[in-house]
C-alpha cells in the first residue's frame, strides 16, 4: 500500500466532491493555504495529529465530507486486513511477515 500522498489523494477527492476549497478547509484548521495545498497536491503527508484536526475540520464545513474522509482514508486499511503481508496475529497481538 502506497502511503505518501494518500492523505493528499483522499482530501482532493473529497473537497472536490463536496465543493469545499482549500482556502476554506485552511480557515477553518486556523492553518495557511500552502500547508493545505502541499497535502492536496501529495507534496507533504500530514502527521496523525493534523489527521485528527483535518477531520474536526471537515465536520465544521460538512459533516458528510468528514464522514466520507475517514471512509475513504481508513476504510482502505480495513479492506487490506487479512491479504496476508503484515497481518496481525489476534492472540499475540504482533505482525507477521
Amino acid at each position: 500500500m502506497r502511503c505518501m500522498g494518500k492523505t493528499g489523494r483522499v482530501l482532493r477527492e473529497v473537497l472536490n466532491t463536496y465543493g469545499i476549497s482549500q482556502n476554506k478547509l485552511a480557515i477553518a484548521m486556523g492553518v495557511r493555504r500552502s500547508v493545505v495545498y502541499r497535502w492536496f497536491n501529495e507534496l507533504i503527508d500530514p502527521t496523525g495529529d493534523t489527521l485528527v484536526k483535518i477531520v474536526v475540520a471537515l465536520k465544521l464545513l460538512d459533516i458528510d465530507a468528514a464522514q466520507d474522509f475517514v471512509r475513504r482514508y481508513l476504510g482502505e486499511i480495513l479492506e487490506d486486513e487479512g491479504e496476508g503481508e503484515g497481518e496481525v496475529d489476534r492472540s499475540t497481538n504482533t505482525e507477521s511477515s
